[in-house]
Formats: C-alpha cells, structure tokens, sequence
C-alpha cells in the first residue's frame, strides 16, 4: 500500500494536473469511479495505473471487477496519498493515469464523416468537456481542436466530459484552415456558429447535409479570418431576455439539430 503522499511516485502522479508534465509524459489524470469505468470499459489498452483506497473499492466493485477483466493492477493507497494525487478536493478514493491517445486528422476525414465538430480556441475547460460531451451523445464522428484550444486531457476538461473523451475521437493541436479544407473535400458543409451570422431558423434544412460546426472563444467568437473560410454562418435566436447562450449549451443545440436533421433523412 502507497502510504506516503510525498513519495516520488505519488508526486509524479499529482505533476499531472500541470500542462508541462502530461506534454512531457504524455500521460493524463482521471479520477473518481465514474472515469475508471469509463477507461476500463472503452480504452483499457490506455490505463497506465489504476490507485484506490480500499474503501473504495469495496463500493465501487464493478470497478474492481472491471480491472481486474482488464488484467490492470490495483494499488492500494492511503486517503492522504489519494488526496495528494487527485486535481479534485473529493476524489471519491478513486485516481488513474492514462496514456494521452489523440486521434490524427486524415484518419478521421478518411472515414466519411457526417458530423464533425471543430473547435477553434474555446478556452474554458468546462465548456470544452461539455462540447465533447454533447458531441458524443448527438452522434458525432469525431471532435478536432485547433492548437489555441484548452488541452482536452486537462483535468477539468476530463472531468466535464463524464467518459465522452473515450467515446470518439479526438483530434489535437489541427490547423484551422486545412481542417475546413478537409472537411470541405470530405463532403462537409463547414458551418460557423455566430452571433452576427444569419437566421438560424431559414437555414435548418442545411443541417440534412454532412456537416463539421465550427464554435470559436467564448469572448471573442471567431475572428473574420476564420469566418471568411466557412461556407454559412448562423446565430441561434434568443426569445427571452437572455443577453446570450453560454457556448457549450449553444454547441449542444446546434449538433442535436443536425443529429435530428440527418437522422430525419435517413
């Protein structure tokens, strides 16, 4: 059992809440019970350590049982070592460290896509998790995040994804521009969403089509540089007297539209 919260080994794991040492490494951090199943369940060839304490354990046994399917090695720690571990102030006894598996660009354009998401410098790690989040439950094919976005292996971002980070594929550091010149070769329709784009609502029959959604930084949407590569821009109408959707939540209504749009069709 790891007792020592100041041991190397347990320091190495807590360095991976940093940007410098999971580039360095090449490793991430997951914690709690929820993303050890995840990880178990969908990309166990990725799981480098799985620590818990035995508390932990002993509730969450489909964890064990998972791990112990996957052949990984459970080591058993103190509270205080997980504590010292985890990014969270509740860990829930429960901390692992996978092996950072982004996805290369031509391989996700090379498989047909019909719904793609790119991100271009979305910054706030929850809106970037939920993104991912919403990409998976609307059916997406793949997330690609240009190099001025939030790393998606962040701990926040892992967190706010709930599992969807080993659900689809993931692109990292792309270019914007030859992203939208894949997608446009691949088929796609590059749709930006904008607050100065037009109506929404007199473009939905668009979103039948293969489409990738381009969603820009919370404060400063997209520049002119990257609007001026799209082929439509559209803003979400407001009925209420909100100043404006949250980014994540609007992401979540434009791909769920093209989920419904092209599953319509279909």
């Amino acid at each position: 059992m790891l007792e020592n919260p100041r041991s190397p080994r347990v320091r190495a794991v807590a360095k991976l809440s940093k940007r410098s040492a999971r580039q360095e490494t090449g490793l991430f951090l997951l914690e709690g019970p929820q993303a050890a199943r995840e990880v178990l369940a969908f990309r166990p060839d990725t799981l480098v350590e799985l620590f818990a304490t035995p508390s932990a354990m002993e509730k969450h046994q489909d964890v064990r049982d998972a791990a112990r399917d996957a052949g990984q090695e459970v080591v058993f720690t103190t509270e205080a070592v997980l504590d010292a571990m985890a990014d969270t102030v509740t860990p829930q006894g429960i901390v692992a460290v996978a092996r950072q598996s982004p996805t290369a660009a031509k391989d996700v354009f090379a498989e047909s896509p019909r719904l793609i998401v790119i991100c271009e410098e979305v910054r706030d790690p929850g809106n970037l998790g939920t993104i991912i989040r919403a990409a998976d439950a609307a059916g997406a094919d793949a997330v690609v995040l240009t190099g001025r976005t939030v790393d998606p292996y962040n701990p926040k971002v892992v967190r706010a994804t709930t599992g969807s980070l080993f659900h689809l594929p993931i692109v990292v550091g792309a270019d914007l521009a030859e992203t939208v010149d894949r997608a446009r070769k691949t088929g796609l329709r590059v749709i930006a969403a904008d607050v100065g784009g037009d109506d929404f609502l007199a473009h939905r029959a668009v979103l039948a089509e293969p489409t990738a959604w381009l969603f820009g930084n919370e404060a400063r949407g997209l520049d002119d540089e990257a609007l001026a590569r799209v082929d439509l821009s559209l803003r979400l109408p407001i009925y209420g007297a909100a100043e404006s959707l949250n980014l994540a939540t609007a992401a979540s209504v434009c791909l769920y539209e093209s989920a419904f749009a092209q599953r319509t069709v279909d």
